[in-house]
C-alpha cells in the first residue's frame, strides 16, 4: 500500500499485530524512533517502554517488553518479549509485580537477582503507565 508500513508485531508466543501503519514510534536504546514509509533499512534494539502505530485516524498503543526493530523497505517487524494492549494489560498483576520488584530490590541478600528485579520492576511500571497509574 502506498504511503503506508506493513507492521508486524512478534513475541515467542507468535505474531500479534500484523497490519498497515502510516508511522511507527519505537523507543531505541538510543532514543526515541519515527518510521515512516520509505524510511532507511535498519535493525535497532528496543527498551522496556510503549511502541505507537498510527494510521490516519486513529493510533494503537502497545506495551512492550525489549526486543528489536526492523526495518526494510515499507516493512517493520517489532520482536520483543512481550506485547499488551492497555485493554489486556491487568493492573492488580502489575501493581502486585511491582510491589514485589520493590522490596526484591530493598533487600540486600545476596541470593537478589538485581538486574531481574530492576527488569521486573521496569515491565510493571510500563504496563500500569500504559493504562494510566503508576
Amino acid at each position: 500500500m502506498a504511503n503506508q508500513l506493513t507492521v508486524e508485531v512478534v513475541t515467542p508466543d507468535g505474531q500479534i499485530i500484523n497490519d498497515h501503519f502510516n508511522m511507527v514510534v519505537v523507543h531505541a536504546e538510543q532514543g526515541e524512533l519515527g518510521i515512516l514509509p520509505g524510511h532507511t533499512p535498519l535493525i535497532a534494539p528496543l527498551i522496556i517502554s510503549s511502541a505507537r502505530l498510527r494510521t490516519a485516524d486513529d493510533s494503537i498503543k502497545v506495551a512492550i517488553g525489549g526486543g528489536f526493530v526492523e526495518v526494510n523497505q515499507d516493512h517493520v517487524t517489532i520482536l520483543v518479549q512481550s506485547a499488551e494492549s492497555p485493554a489486556k494489560i491487568d493492573v492488580q498483576r502489575a501493581r502486585k509485580a511491582k510491589e514485589r520488584a520493590l522490596r526484591r530490590i530493598k533487600q540486600k541478600r545476596d541470593h537478589v537477582d538485581f538486574r531481574r528485579a530492576e527488569l521486573a520492576l521496569k515491565r510493571a511500571i510500563n504496563r500500569l503507565n500504559m493504562v494510566g497509574e503508576e
